[in-house]
């Protein structure tokens, strides 16, 4: 044991980033996100969606494409043809092997707006994508300090079941002093062996959930497992109450929640596709252009076995005056999704304010707690001082300080609960406020 104690203590690290001394809520979020698989799938997730708004913006732009081709062909007799003055005029010449290479230009000129609105979409939806990701942000932000207070929490209740048992160790060492004397029969002794061994199973379960919690908290974090995480908090830490506006703070979450926005910004994508879904009755219009250099080349007459090169330019109509319904069915479909949209926009804004409310009373609960709490704790305090002193007189028994004790105990771990439930309120309350 001395030698395992010499030995030096390996850092624990994150990658190429130590743990801290002491780690706060802001560097757990900070770490979790920087580590976060979720968080790193969602961006490259953004990013498509950013690509594929610049695959609509392309798509109204010219192209161009050159074109190369190589074609052998069986012989044929040759075309000849007589003219006065000029004798046998060849037409078409044995030519088998042939060459074509060509240079295109292409510009869709007027799409009925579809090329434009699916730019609009895409937009729409790289937004949206965004707003998503800062939603899974928040999402981890709260898992982050809800593992954090838990640990906080697990950690403080195993202190006060500690320092139960160590109150029921010295106990125990009185009563049984005293039953050494003859003061207190045998069952005295019994009874507050077996008040210990119960105390000794919670702070035991208090210590082992303390441990889960650390683990938990080190896997957001990409913490090393079974790493020993110093938290840089206490429970004991004064907590601002928040306005208890429920208007202003709905007004609030209305502007700050990127899950909101991004169903709003998704209505304005969804009403761009029925728009492009309606561009489909439109006609297209496109410019067109391009050289040719072949051998021989097939727009010359007549036909010459050598290089000749020549252009075009021109302009193409195109106008769809019956698919069978597919327009018509595309434009439904981008329709119902969009009011499908909408509907989701609604149920979020009616649920809202229940939410803030709700957070609202959670904390307004907890805090009140927290006061009960600390009057029970003092109640409990003074009650155990008043048996303890009449147990040492003579006239209370050995089962009155244990309830005297359990009491107090149970105080604290109740004080315990309320500070963890007014942290964890807090959290959620920022979290449905978009903060």
């Amino acid at each position: 044991m001395l030698l395992l104690a010499a030995r030096p203590a390996a850092p624990q690290t994150q990658g190429s980033q130590p743990l801290p001394p002491r780690l706060t809520v802001e560097e757990a979020v900070a770490r979790a996100t920087a580590a976060s698989h979720r968080l790193a799938a969602m961006r490259e997730q953004t990013g498509a969606a950013a690509a594929v708004v610049d695959q609509r913006a392309a798509a109204r732009k010219p192209t161009v494409a050159a074109q190369a081709s190589y074609q052998r062909t069986n012989h044929v007799d040759p075309l000849r043809v007589f003219t006065p003055g000029e004798g046998l005029q060849v037409l078409y010449p044995d030519v088998p092997d042939n060459y074509l290479t060509r240079v295109e230009l292409q510009w869709p000129i007027y799409s009925g707006g579809r090329f434009e609105a699916l730019e609009r979409a895409a937009q729409a939806e790289a937004t949206a994508s965004g707003k998503d990701l800062e939603a899974a942000r928040a999402d981890l932000k709260l898992e982050v300090t809800r593992a954090y207070w838990a640990l906080v929490t697990a950690r403080e209740a195993a202190r006060v079941l500690t320092e139960g048992v160590r109150r029921v160790d010295a106990q125990l060492a009185d009563v049984r002093s005293r039953f050494d004397s003859g003061f207190v029969p045998p069952n005295d002794v019994l009874t507050v062996e077996a008040q210990r061994a119960r105390q000794e199973v919670q702070r035991i379960q208090a210590e082992n959930q303390s441990g889960i919690a650390e683990a938990d908290l080190a896997e957001l974090i990409d913490a090393p497992l079974g790493a020993h995480i110093e938290l840089d908090a206490s429970l004991g830490t004064p907590v601002v109450a928040p306005s208890s506006d429920t208007a202003a703070l709905l007004a609030d979450a209305t502007s700050n929640r990127p899950e909101r926005a991004a169903l709003d910004t998704r209505i304005h994508g969804a009403e761009a596709r029925v728009r492009a879904a309606s561009a489909g009755r439109l006609p297209t219009v496109s410019f067109l252009t391009g050289a040719d250099y072949s051998r021989p080349n097939p727009k010359i007459f007549p036909r010459q076995d050598s290089w000749k090169n020549t252009w075009d330019v021109g302009v193409t109509f195109n106008w769809t005056l019956w698919d069978s319904g597919r327009t018509k069915a595309e434009v439904a479909e981008a329709t119902h999704l969009a009011n499908a949209t909408r509907e989701r926009l609604l149920d979020f804004d009616r649920t809202l304010a229940t939410d803030i409310h709700q957070q609202l009373l959670d904390l307004d609960s907890a805090r009140a707690e927290i006061s009960a709490a600390d009057e029970g704790i003092k109640s409990a305090t003074e009650a155990r001082r008043v048996v303890q002193e009449r147990f040492n007189a003579g006239v209370a028994t050995t089962t009155d300080l244990l309830d005297a004790q359990v009491a107090l105990l149970q105080a604290e771990l109740d004080k315990t609960r309320a500070l963890a439930s007014t942290q964890l309120a807090l959290a959620r309350l920022d979290r449905v406020l978009g903060r």
